[in-house]
């Protein structure tokens, strides 16, 4: 089966273009199959491709495609190669993408643009798939800002409404921020090792900086750079919450499940060079401290169900990056890979709920829906017990073999034990709240179930993915990663032990706070300093405010005063002159033959005058 992986991203690109060529005139069942059907056949390539790969037991396949440009020495090619690495995001992008797709086959109906939404899903899934395939970091990047354009598209997708727009707006506008420093960094690597294939620049940048060096520092920090932004990572995390304004598909397979993990990926792909001397992995590794801390509590005061998983995703993707940052690689990706499994059945659960209750998103309007919606309570059960890391789910797998690594870790294992516990603790905490608000207790607004075949079928075999995703063993990427794969061994130590009862006590305290109301929190929660903590979180901890007064109202500022724009003045100013000049030279044209003779005359005896003096 080798030769045929340009299939992959081909097939949703054909897609794509058969849906915007014929502008929405397809019946929308067509439609449907064009959209679901070529992710579909393009995971059943990926699998048999690298079902192929392994068993030849090379692990890396390179297909090379056609030489994009060539400049002096610089040729890079279209070519897409297939790793261990490369062969699990792939996986991730196809798989669960086809199950997102086939979801929203059904959850779209009703809506309005049926065609163009598939027609930027199936775009969004194949600049994805050029982005962990590209050989080299120009392929990965058109990649890169090719699901930037998409998430645009698709936040905004209904565009009627202001509020979605600006939302697709600022989400184009953050990300950005962090592509610059991208794009800054693939210029420095260029200009130290002379070429931007992967592999090249690796090797380029091991045997340059053996001992590490402040160049490679820097190469290292821009890309993590492009990273936090991508992956809504602190400080450029505020787009992810407002992103939420998008259809819930969009939602499941962009902001949860593929999109946000591009800045992981990135980061493991370069790994030799973050592995080299130098402080560049520690700062991976705080930045996804603070980012899965601060929003595990800005998650536990949330009332809209999107936006409390929004800020789950930060959190975990928090823990993807404290991963690669303590060293524990594999495990890193695997939790990419369990999480893309949860929490996408996690969003179409919830998508499921919204669409039932007439698209209300507030969990308070909600309530006593345990048994009137029953796969969705059970698919949201399962995604919720994953997310919290219970024992046997395949969350508990993945996050568990981060938090004893980085407890490991050589200089910070213990603060960054404390802080990656403290922050399970809180997800297990607003999982719980989320639960037993949604679906038990009083019901305040009648459902009204919407689901079809389509619908919860990719939610059962999500829930599936979602317990038994941690069993099936992760080996694709052992040759590959550093830290030679995942800790299969378990050692019943008391760290251990207590990182795996965490979560159990976050649930139980959960369930005395709001499940039987046994502990009360009321008059807490009403007090000044209550109220006022509640504020902060709930605002993000305030980078809204801060970006808004430090960055927007300046720069709005700026514009008013500029407004009639000092540089046109002078653009207008050259203009203006031409046009009178134009006019003056235009009073000489009279049409009379004598004034033109008489012009004629006057210019010779100029010209003779001139030139007798010039003698």
């Amino acid at each position: 089966m080798t030769g045929v992986l340009w299939l992959v991203p081909a097939l949703p690109l054909l897609g794509s273009i058969l849906l915007l060529c014929t502008e929405g005139r397809l019946p929308k069942p067509v439609v449907g199959a064009i959209g679901a059907g070529s992710v579909g056949i393009a995971a059943l390539v990926a699998l048999a491709v690298g079902w192929t790969v392994a068993g030849e037991g090379a692990w890396s396949y390179t297909e090379t495609l056609w030489t994009w440009l060539a400049v002096g020495n610089f040729d890079p090619s279209i070519t897409l190669y297939l790793d261990g690495l490369s062969l699990v995001m792939t996986g991730v992008i196809t798989g669960v993408g086809f199950l997102i797709h086939l979801y929203a086959t059904g959850y779209m109906w009703d809506e309005g643009g049926y065609s163009r939404f598939f027609a930027y899903m199936n775009l969004f899934v194949f600049a994805m798939l050029m982005l962990v395939l590209g050989d080299n970091l120009l392929t990965l990047f058109l990649g890169w800002e090719g699901v930037g354009l998409c998430s645009y598209l698709l936040i905004g997708f209904f565009h009627d409404d202001p509020a979605n727009g600006y939302a697709a707006r600022k989400a184009f506008v953050v990300t950005r921020v962090g592509d610059t420093l991208m794009a800054l960094g693939l210029f420095l690597l260029f200009r130290e090792v002379g070429t931007l294939e992967i592999q090249a620049a690796l090797d380029g940048a091991t045997e340059l900086w053996p001992a590490g060096s402040n160049i490679n520092t820097a190469i290292c920090l821009l890309l993590l750079g492009g990273a936090v932004g991508k992956s809504a990572q602190v400080p450029l995390q505020t787009w992810l919450p407002d992103a939420m304004a998008g259809p819930t598909p969009v939602s499941a397979l962009i902001h949860a499940a593929t999109m946000v993990t591009a800045g992981v990926y990135l980061i493991a792909r370069m790994q030799d060079m973050f592995l080299l001397p130098g402080p560049a992995m520690l700062w991976v590794a705080f930045v996804g401290l603070i980012t899965l801390f601060i929003s595990s509590f800005t998650a536990l005061v949330q009332t809209d169900i999107k936006r409390i998983l929004a800020f789950s995703t930060m959190s975990q993707i928090g823990y993807m990056f404290l991963a690669l940052g303590v060293g524990a690689w594999s495990a890193g990706i695997f939790h990419l890979m369990t999480h893309a499994f949860f929490k996408a059945l996690l969003f179409l659960a919830s998508g499921s709920v919204i669409l039932a209750l007439h698209h209300e998103q507030d969990i308070f309007k909600m309530g006593g829906l345990w048994n009137k919606l029953k796969i969705p309570f059970a698919s949201m059960l399962i995604g919720s017990l994953a997310l919290a890391a219970l024992p046997g789910t395949s969350g508990f797998f993945s996050k568990d073999a981060i938090l004893l690594t980085a407890y490991g870790e050589a200089n910070y294992g213990l603060l960054f034990w404390i802080g990656a516990v403290g922050a399970a603790f809180m997800t297990s905490l607003y999982t719980t709240r989320m639960m037993l608000i949604t679906f038990f207790g009083e019901t305040k607004t009648e459902p009204h179930d919407h689901s079809r075949l389509n619908m919860w079928g990719p939610l059962l075999v999500l829930c599936l993915l979602s317990i038994g995703g941690g069993w099936l063993g992760f080996t694709a990427i052992d040759a590959y990663m550093a830290d030679g794969g995942v800790p299969v061994e378990f050692h019943a130590d008391p760290v251990a032990l207590l990182t795996m009862a965490v979560p159990l006590l976050g649930v139980g305290l959960g369930y005395l706070i709001w499940g039987n109301h046994a502990l009360k929190v009321d008059r807490l929660a009403a007090s000044v300093a209550g109220q006022r903590l509640q504020r902060f979180f709930f605002a993000g901890w305030g980078f809204d405010w801060i970006y808004d007064r430090v960055v927007v109202k300046p720069f709005v500022r700026i514009a008013q005063i500029n407004k009639s724009d000092f540089i046109d003045l002078m653009i207008t100013a050259i203009a203006t002159l031409a046009a009178g000049l134009h006019r003056l030279v235009k009073t000489t044209q009279t049409g009379s033959l004598r004034w033109y003779a008489t012009n004629m005359v006057a210019g010779l005896l100029l010209v003779a005058l001139i030139v007798i003096v010039q003698t």
